[in-house]
């Protein structure tokens, strides 16, 4: 468990690295939040929808409670957005400031719409999010490259891994939550310890996925007889692991989840629940690390215990693969740009599609682009 929480990711896709340039700005990556639910109208709340441009959704809760007379806790928000992008998002604060916001005048936050609602609004309380985003020095050949590529997630979707504005800006917040886990350091700030936890629980969760990729990727590459060697299977479930439509292999003891939401249960018919898998019907889980979690089973909880550590926080599981929605791609080849807008279930990470369109990280392309600016 050494290193930054990209390195030695496994990507499903088996075309080469596709050349292209990605960092993020407003210009280039515009997110908006989808509610989950329409707001009343009455109540004591007042819901905004809100565009912010190149800050951060905490700062701009911080920039609300300095200009409004709120505090952090009275202001609610169901998702956390990217900074360096323009980003709408649902918010609620209490309605006896609606005379300030109303007034409200940042070169950085714009109110969109306002409406009273009964409840002030809580993380996970988003359907999802649509994303516009546009790559750049992209040729004719890595054009249609994308396009193949893009087909192929449409089709089978794409790994659920943590992005990396998870890890924070050095990318190494989770060896923080992992001494805080073990007892080495502790934080008096609970925001920032949760932060720091939850980056290790992210972890921990992508190694597994990595690992379960490589497993499916040699199960579909090798003959049955050689990838039951390199794997210690046995020779009949690597013949019905290769039988699957879906190029992640499911394995018995599987915890799926009904998709895009409800109950999760033990896959205990392989075949049926595999073949449910690739219609999109319900997808395999990982395991976030925690207190009151489901485990998995049999193989499959052989692989996972390989990522297990003790945690005091609540843990939860987590679908391996999503399936991006509504995408529609754009080349435009006068400029040399690619564009993309798609939409993706809460909690899960645009610039993960994009990683496995190029088959790198891309937090490197964000940084050194971050330091020209600076620079000039």
């Amino acid at each position: 468990m050494q290193g930054t929480s990209l390195l030695n990711r496994n990507y499903y896709l088996n075309h080469s690295s596709i050349p292209f340039h990605f960092a993020q700005s407003p210009r280039d990556f515009v997110v908006d939040e989808i509610p989950l639910y329409e707001f009343s109208g009455e109540g004591e709340h007042l819901v905004l929808h809100v565009r912010k441009k190149n800050l951060s959704t905490f700062e701009m809760v911080d920039i609300l409670c300095n200009t409004m007379g709120v505090q952090a806790k009275e202001i609610g928000t169901a998702g956390l957005k990217d900074k360096n992008a323009l980003t709408t998002q649902y918010i609620s604060v209490p309605a006896r400031i609606e005379d300030a916001i109303d007034n409200l005048d940042h070169p950085q936050i714009k109110v969109l719409s306002k409406v009273r609602h009964n409840n002030k609004i809580r993380t996970g309380h988003l359907k999802g999010n649509r994303f516009f985003i546009r790559i750049k020095k992209v040729l004719p050949v890595a054009a249609a490259k994308l396009d193949q590529a893009m087909k192929h997630i449409k089709r089978d979707g794409m790994p659920n891994y943590f992005g990396y504005q998870r890890f924070g800006n050095d990318g190494d917040n989770y060896l923080i939550g992992q001494d805080i886990v073990e007892g080495r350091k502790k934080e008096k700030n609970k925001r920032k310890s949760r932060l720091f936890i939850s980056a290790y629980q992210s972890h921990l969760f992508n190694l597994w996925l990595s690992r379960r990729i490589e497993i499916s990727k040699l199960v579909s590459g090798l003959e049955v007889k050689e990838a039951a060697e390199v794997l210690n299977f046995d020779s009949i479930l690597v013949k019905q692991m290769k039988a699957q439509k879906h190029p992640f292999k499911m394995l018995p003891g599987d915890l799926c989840m009904h998709y895009p939401y409800g109950a999760i249960f033990h896959a205990e018919d392989l075949e049926a629940e595999a073949e449910l898998f690739s219609k999109k019907d319900r997808a395999p889980t990982g395991l976030l690390i925690g207190k009151k979690v489901k485990r998995s089973v049999d193989i499959a909880h052989t692989i996972e215990k390989e990522f297990e550590a003790e945690c005091q926080e609540d843990g939860t599981r987590r679908y391996a693969f999503v399936f991006p929605e509504d995408i529609e791609t754009v080349y435009r080849e006068d400029k040399a740009w690619y564009e993309m807008h798609f939409t993706l279930p809460k909690g899960c990470y645009a610039t993960v599609l994009i990683e496995e369109l190029a088959k790198r990280e891309i937090r490197e392309e964000k940084i050194t682009s971050n330091k020209q600016i600076k620079g000039k």
